[in-house]
């Protein structure tokens, strides 16, 4: 197997291609974040002469009317490769170097989200979609964006309410990534583009939030040897929780019936043995004319978002830890104490590389304190 940490970044105009030795040359860093319900961006330092041809290059590109400049960013890790970023660049800057010869160039941009909501290429406002649930819309909606080897990975809502064409013709409203993350919150979704497992590929996922599988290789503190993270704190909120209430108006007697929605599901069980109550209720305007089913999803997605009272934040070396840490999976945390060791859910990760140095900065969360399992994975 081949160990240690190797780097590929691939550029070009809708289909990226690997770059020559001369840009890696130039390369002095990478800097890649990964979040839940939000879209991925990445930052490239390069180290330039002033008359180097990238920096024309570059500036055209990331000036050009449509943003088709493609980067790929692929790690391989003790053989094992993954890819972090498949996206567009957005935006570029020069600064000057450290001596009169050099300048520095930044290159800035977020994934291929970003074609989504480019204008030109979404649906015009006002599309109709008669009779199709919202699983259905979305996947319409990515299927055209195969050709930047985007892949729908829509997974159908247990609360599916189609809408009757004689009573509402669903119209689409903003862009297609707009509209797309409109869908998503009205049944408790979250949207975002994986990229991999391939170069070149993403799976466009639109489901819940999923925070049950496989865990990662644990996270170790305060274990001499065994420690591979360099920092781990944790934080318990207890006041933040709240009760949504939703309210459902009954079509007969035009009477307000108070629903209250739990923030455990089957794909988001506890991951903490000790949870905090609410400590408030907070009722939920405008779903009072929807229907029951549309109603609960809503409430749903609002309770899901107070139930994390731990945080974990912390930073690591990929090399030490062995892997590289994902984000929107699962992982154990060891040596924290019988409070905070167990399983959490990894919010958000970020990326970055230089020359000889791979670290990840992370954010953790679950929904309260001592662990529902008795061991983690090592």
């Amino acid at each position: 197997m081949l160990k240690g940490i190797y780097l590929t970044l691939m550029v070009g105009p809708a289909v990226p291609v690997a770059v020559p030795q001369t840009v890696l040359d130039a390369l002095t860093s990478i800097e890649v974040t990964t979040a839940s319900g939000a879209a991925s961006g990445f930052s490239l330092t390069f180290t330039l002469s002033n008359r180097s041809p990238l920096q024309t290059i570059f500036l055209l590109s990331g000036g050009a009317a449509i943003p088709l400049l493609r980067v790929v960013i692929v790690v391989t890790v003790n053989g094992r490769t993954e890819v972090l970023m498949d996206g567009v660049i957005q935006h570029t800057q020069i600064a000057p170097g450290k001596d009169s010869q050099h300048s520095t160039l930044t290159v800035m941009g977020k994934d291929l989200t970003e074609l989504m909501d480019y204008g030109l290429l979404s649906n015009p406002p006002g599309t109709p979609y008669p009779a199709m649930p919202a699983e259905a819309r979305v996947a319409l909606l990515i299927a055209k964006y195969a050709v930047f080897g985007i892949i729908p990975k829509v997974i159908p809502s247990v609360l599916i309410d189609v809408p009757i064409p004689t009573d509402l013709i669903p119209r689409q409203q903003g862009t297609d990534l707009e509209y797309i993350q409109s869908l998503a919150r009205e049944v408790g979704y979250v949207f975002y583009l994986q990229p991999g497992p391939t170069p070149g590929v993403s799976f466009a996922y639109w489901g819940p939030e999923i925070k049950v599988g496989e865990p990662q290789p644990a996270l170790n503190i305060n274990m001499d040897l065994f420690t591979n993270v360099e920092s781990l704190n944790f934080s318990f909120n207890g006041n933040g929780k709240v009760l949504p209430i939703v309210l459902v108006q009954n079509k007969e007697t035009k009477f307000p019936i108070p629903i209250p929605i739990p923030d455990i599901t089957p794909l988001n069980p506890p991951l903490g043995a000790i949870t905090p109550l609410p400590n408030k209720l907070e009722f939920i305007e405008g779903p009072a004319k929807l229907s029951l089913v549309r109603a609960a999803a809503i409430g749903l997605a609002k309770a899901a978002q107070s139930a994390d009272a731990v945080t974990g934040t912390g930073s690591l070396d990929v090399s030490r830890y062995g892997h590289i840490l994902r984000s929107r999976q699962l992982v154990g945390v060891r040596g924290a104490g019988t409070a905070f060791d167990g399983l959490y859910y990894v919010k958000s990760v970020t990326h970055s590389i230089k020359r000889g140095e791979y670290k990840q900065q992370f954010e953790l969360s679950r929904n309260g304190l001592v662990s529902t399992v008795q061991q983690v994975a090592v």
